[in-house]
């Protein structure tokens, strides 16, 4: 070998023999990144699945829901025509309670706001992220069940999040509707089974009657993120 060819530059600067070690980390790390994020992203203490706040009254829908048979709108009665499912005011409470348990000292709460006019603090229990938009008027009225979304409200005597509400679980009824679907004076019937126990039949024909658009259009981004 020559003195020309010794004296050659090296054609990358030395510090590139580093890019090696640090390219093998990275993709170590990525290997390991991936799957925690993934898990974490679906853990019940991201989505919030089992959430169950203690309300100032101790209402319980097992009672109400369940045992004595309300209609779900009779107290959430704006989920057919709004996007919010309003929360009952003391009005609809005392419609009843102003002759029924009137020295229960559980319904304190509601008696006094009835006397001062400040409306009962609540805690809000399914709370989707500000930059959702979600309509229960949509949803309702094109055959979505209570159940669906919320669990067996008729069965909770304290209401939990029972569904973790991401991204990929709502992805997942929007890409086949039809199986969550159920005729529409059946919304609130928390034990409804399909008429021949063919979900997927019955699911397709109200899919047909209630005009759902097909997935693709279902799954964009705009549908929920305006």
């Amino acid at each position: 070998m020559n003195d020309s060819e010794q004296k050659k530059p090296f054609m990358f600067p030395r510090w590139a023999n580093l890019l090696l070690p640090a390219i093998v980390v990275m993709v170590l790390g990525a290997g390991l990144y991936a799957p925690t994020l993934v898990y974490l992203a679906g853990s019940p203490a991201t989505t919030d699945v089992g959430y169950q706040p203690q309300q100032p009254v101790p209402y319980s829908h097992a009672l109400h829901a369940g045992k004595l048979g309300m209609d779900c709108r009779y107290c959430h009665n704006t989920v057919e025509k709004a996007a919010f499912a309003a929360v009952p005011a003391t009005q609809t409470c005392m419609n009843c309670h102003s002759s029924i348990k009137t020295d229960s000292a559980k319904l304190k709460p509601i008696r006094d706001s009835w006397i001062t006019g400040q409306p009962v603090k609540w805690t809000k229990v399914h709370d989707l992220p500000d930059y959702v938009f979600f309509n229960h008027s949509a949803h309702v009225n094109k055959g979505v069940g209570c159940v669906s979304c919320h669990g067996r409200i008729d069965q909770m005597d304290t209401v939990y999040q029972a569904k973790p509400l991401s991204m990929s679980w709502c992805l997942e009824c929007h890409r086949a509707p039809e199986l969550n679907l159920r005729p529409k004076d059946q919304i609130t019937n928390m034990s409804y089974k399909p008429e021949g126990g063919d979900q997927l039949k019955v699911g397709l024909e109200l899919k047909k009657q209630y005009g759902i658009r097909d997935a693709k259009y279902m799954t964009s981004c705009s549908t929920c993120h305006r």
